[in-house]
């Protein structure tokens, strides 16, 4: 029986993917292509590593450092949750997008899971308005 206040599990799943597993995959994609790529395609997905790694920061350190107020850990809040979390997700998405179309990418899988990590955010954000 669902009550007013209980969310959905679209909802559930939606925020789940948003907040915790997306950009740790992303990091880990970046991670891998950045060790068999070369050239051009390294540099962005280097670049996605770097955005991945800050974006977890922005959202996991204020807390585990116990910055509740103050100048850094409203900067912290404001980046994470710019475009109600998205912002951030896909900024790091998108070096590593365009890493799969240089010279010197390696491992189409890579790619593959990238497309369906971003299906899975987009169905998921539509299915959840």
């Amino acid at each position: 029986m669902s009550t007013l206040f209980e969310p959905s599990p679209i909802l559930l799943a939606f925020l789940a993917l948003k907040t915790t597993i997306y950009l740790p995959v992303i990091l880990l994609l970046a991670l891998l292509r950045g060790l068999v790529a070369t050239g051009p395609a390294r540099l962005l997905a280097m670049v996605a590593l770097l955005l991945a790694v800050l974006g977890i920061a922005a959202r996991v350190a204020p807390p585990l450092l116990g910055l509740t107020s103050g100048p850094l850990a409203q900067l912290a809040y404001d980046v994470a949750n710019a475009g109600g979390g998205m912002v951030i997700a896909l900024t790091a998405s998108i070096p590593l997008a365009m890493s799969g179309v240089l010279p010197g990418r390696r491992w189409i899988g890579i790619d593959a899971l990238h497309a369906l990590l971003i299906a899975a955010l987009f169905v998921l954000w539509w299915l959840a308005q």
